[in-house]
């Protein structure tokens, strides 16, 4: 079975479906006061790992962009080094540009430096890789289109149009897209402040049906 991280990384070069992210991951992590095997620690990542990230030896998919963004108390807007508006009340339709990340897709659906981050998302058919997520943070999803599996600790739920769910992020927690087209799905999650929160991925015990 493969790792974790290699679940989520992405090749380098042109076939990489992301902005360079180098520069930024470096800038944010020293503006945090984190070393880099703090950092990497705190996101269940090797040294290593992380280094190649930020070296642009490797890219980043959504799932590890959205780990880095608590851990660094920012958005994945910030990370990709985008320039976003002011922190207007409204996002219009047509400023919502798609950004793709491992497979995933991601519309920017509210301002920076807010204690939420709102995205509309695309996840596509199967899993995030063999691993459970926990940090600390709350969690809210509305499924928009698709069906959708979500495992809570040791209680699963599938979720269809309509369906939403709000958890602490501490609770052990992972999803599925059970349809081949995906699911499409709203999503907004806490941002952490503090350098010293922690996020653990870990091995799953449980398999999506």
């Amino acid at each position: 079975m493969s790792s974790p991280e290699a679940e989520f990384e992405q090749p380098a070069g042109p076939v990489a479906d992301l902005p360079a992210v180098a520069p930024q991951l470096r800038a944010l992590r020293r503006r945090a006061s984190l070393t880099l095997e703090a950092a990497a620690r705190a996101a269940g990542l090797s040294p290593a790992h992380l280094s190649r990230l930020e070296t642009g030896q490797r890219q980043p998919s959504l799932p590890v962009l959205l780990g880095l963004a608590r851990i660094y108390g920012t958005t994945v807007s910030e990370l990709l080094g985008e320039t976003v508006a002011d922190r207007n009340a409204v996002v219009r339709a047509v400023d919502m540009e798609p950004t793709a990340a491992g497979g995933w897709t991601y519309w920017q659906a509210g301002a920076s430096g807010r204690g939420m981050q709102a995205l509309r998302v695309h996840a596509p058919y199967g899993t995030q890789g063999d691993i459970v997520r926990v940090h600390p943070g709350e969690e809210w999803l509305y499924v928009l289109t698709g069906r959708l599996w979500l495992r809570l600790g040791d209680a699963t739920h599938r979720l269809g149009p309509g369906d939403s769910a709000h958890f602490d992020s501490l609770t052990p927690h992972r999803i599925a897209a059970l349809d081949p087209e995906g699911v499409e799905l709203l999503f907004v999650h806490t941002l952490l402040q503090s350098p010293t929160a922690a996020l653990c991925l870990g091995p799953t015990t449980g398999d999506m049906p």
